[in-house]
C-alpha cells in the first residue's frame, strides 16, 4: 500500500475512533454524573436551554470526553502512519479542536470551561498521543 492511502487511512481511523471514544464517553456521562433536575439533554435546543443549570460538576465529562477522544484519534494515528507520526497527531489534535470550537460557538457554556477545554483538550492530548506513540514503538521495535 502506498505511504499517501496507509497515511490517510490512518488518520481517518484516528478521527472514527477518536469520534467514538468521544461520543461513548457522552453517551454514559449521564449515569455516571446524572444532569440537573429539569435539563433536557436529549437535544441541542435543550442543552442550549439548561446550560443555565449545569454545575462545575456537569462539565467533567465533557471535558474528559473530549480528551480521551482526541488522546485516542491522536495515538491511532500516530501509531499507524508511515511517516512523521508526531505532526500526525496534531493534525487529529487540531481536527478535534475545529470540534470545540464549534462546541463553543453553539453552546453558551461558562467562560472558564471554554478555556480550560479548548486549551487543555485538544493539542496537548494530541502531543501526549505522539510521546505515548513514540515511547511504546521504541519499546517494541
Amino acid at each position: 500500500m502506498k505511504p499517501f492511502f496507509k497515511n490517510a487511512l490512518a488518520t481517518l481511523a484516528g478521527i472514527i475512533i477518536g469520534g467514538a471514544v468521544n461520543m461513548g464517553i457522552i453517551m454514559i456521562s449521564g449515569a455516571i454524573i446524572p444532569p440537573p433536575e429539569g435539563a433536557d439533554v436529549t437535544t441541542m435546543e435543550g442543552l442550549q436551554e439548561a446550560m443555565h443549570l449545569f454545575q462545575p460538576q456537569h462539565f467533567v465529562m465533557p471535558f474528559l470526553a473530549h480528551a480521551l477522544g482526541t488522546l485516542v484519534g491522536a495515538f491511532l494515528t500516530a501509531y499507524f502512519v508511515v511517516s512523521e507520526p508526531k505532526k500526525w497527531a496534531f493534525f487529529i489534535g487540531c481536527f478535534f479542536l475545529l470540534g470545540g470550537v464549534s462546541n463553543v460557538v453553539m453552546l453558551p457554556a461558562p467562560l472558564w470551561f471554554s478555556i480550560v477545554d479548548l486549551v487543555g483538550a485538544y493539542i496537548p492530548m494530541a502531543y501526549l498521543g505522539a510521546i505515548l506513540t513514540a515511547k511504546i514503538k521504541d519499546k517494541y521495535s
